[in-house]
């Protein structure tokens, strides 16, 4: 009786410590990238800045640099917005 108190225990533990923190994060970064907006200055997985020129359903069109070079991503290679780490707030 007590190992199943403490199996249960233990799976408790492990949901608030590690599975509901990621999710929360996970939704907090999708809701970073669904509002996303035209003129927003973003920053991708990959270390590519810009401004975003337009916002299309999966992806963004984002202009970096001085020559005003576009560049299309996917919504989910954006890794932060305005200096904002997606997942945090």
């Amino acid at each position: 009786m007590e190992s199943i108190i403490l199996l249960v225990l233990m799976f408790g533990l492990l949901y608030f410590f590690m599975i509901r923190p990621e999710n929360k994060r996970k939704k907090e970064a999708e809701n970073l990238r669904n509002s996303l907006t035209v003129g927003d200055e973003i920053t991708s997985i990959g270390g590519i800045t810009g401004t975003v020129c337009a916002v299309k359903d999966s992806t963004i069109v984002i202009e970096t640099g001085a020559d005003r070079v576009r560049i299309e991503l996917t919504k989910w290679a954006v890794s932060s917005k305005n200096g904002q780490e997606a997942g945090k707030k």
